[in-house]
């Protein structure tokens, strides 16, 4: 079921004029996510601002303390505004996100920002950071809190095609016997493909 999920996303890129997707792999783990530019849709908006995503994680219970219990599939919308600070090659972004599995769901919170490496003259490189993080009000069912952090490192080899490599940590605690739960935890690489 989530390998047709993936296929229908990967060809749904070019029908919904997508401003980036990304596919992230390791041995274990698939995850495909999408942004799509509001800008290119709204003329009352500044194009490369605002983005509505989504994302879908696949991971197996290897890069996670399930404490006995399956991981199912994580599923992800996603709301960014994002603007470039100046010339320095930095951009930050203020995000909120609606995530799902059917242990846990919530609505975080968080900050994202990339930074374009000015010494990568030749082959343009970037270093991207995100955190989110939702408290107990903003999590749902048996949640007590949900946060989210990733890291990566993209290369352009390609106008518009970046290779990347990334680690990312989900991460939620439950009232009760469950306590504390690691949905995932792991390094990745993968592509980025911006339209």
């Amino acid at each position: 079921m989530l390998k047709k999920l993936a296929l229908i996303a990967i060809l749904s890129v070019s029908a919904f004029a997508m401003h980036s997707a990304e596919v992230n792999i390791n041995d274990t783990d698939l995850e495909i996510s999408a942004k799509m530019d509001l800008g290119q849709f709204n003329q009352n908006v500044e194009p490369n601002t605002t983005f509505l995503g989504f994302r879908i994680v696949d991971a197996d219970d290897t890069h996670g303390s399930t404490n006995g219990y399956k991981n199912d599939p994580y599923y992800e919308a996603n709301f960014l505004m994002k603007k470039p600070l100046s010339s320095s090659g930095l951009s930050v972004g203020m995000g909120v996100k609606f995530n799902y599995t059917t242990d846990f769901s919530s609505i975080p919170l968080g900050l994202e920002g990339t930074y374009k490496i000015p010494a990568a003259a030749f082959v343009p490189m970037y270093v991207n950071a995100s955190v989110y993080y939702g408290p107990r009000v903003l999590s749902f069912g048996n949640a007590d809190r949900y946060y989210e952090y990733r890291v990566s490192y993209d290369i352009e080899l390609i106008d518009n095609g970046r290779v990347t490599v990334g680690y990312r940590s989900m991460h939620t605690n439950y009232q009760g016997v469950r306590g504390d739960y690691t949905y995932n935890k792991a390094f990745y690489f993968g592509f980025k493909f911006l339209f």
